[in-house]
């Protein structure tokens, strides 16, 4: 399974994208690793709107598959600028494409996260579970 270089990754299993761009939104979703140890995703829960703020490590929505259901964590703070309507219409996607069309939502970061890993320490991470 891959862990594209370029993301930084939660130790919860979510990815960020974009993060020191020019405009300070980064994109959020569920790794590949997470997305296979769910299983089938049926449902996807959102609690934040756009315009809504969330706080890096608390929960912002439920990821529900065909095996269980899972807090869905944000790994940044700051501002929801958009959510993914296609995935939470059809969450499969994220199985489908985890890393692309399975993304779930955007955020314009308030603070830069310190506590993100990089791929090398997100591979050793799933190494272990």
């Amino acid at each position: 399974m891959s862990v594209p270089e370029q993301l930084r990754y939660s130790e919860e299993h979510e990815w960020v994208s974009g993060l020191g761009g020019d405009d300070g939104i980064v994109t959020i979703g569920i790794t590949a690793h997470a997305a296979d140890a769910l299983g089938e995703i049926v449902y996807l829960e959102l609690q934040p709107s756009e315009g809504d703020t969330v706080e890096a490590g608390e929960p912002c929505g439920e990821v529900e598959s065909t095996k269980s259901v899972s807090d869905l964590y944000s790994p940044v703070s700051g501002e929801v600028t958009a959510i993914n309507t296609a995935v939470v219409d059809e969450p499969k996607v994220i199985n489908d494409d985890p890393y692309g069309e399975g993304w779930i939502f955007k955020v314009r970061v308030s603070d830069e996260p310190g506590d993100l890993l990089d791929s090398v320490a997100y591979e050793k991470l799933i190494e272990e579970d």
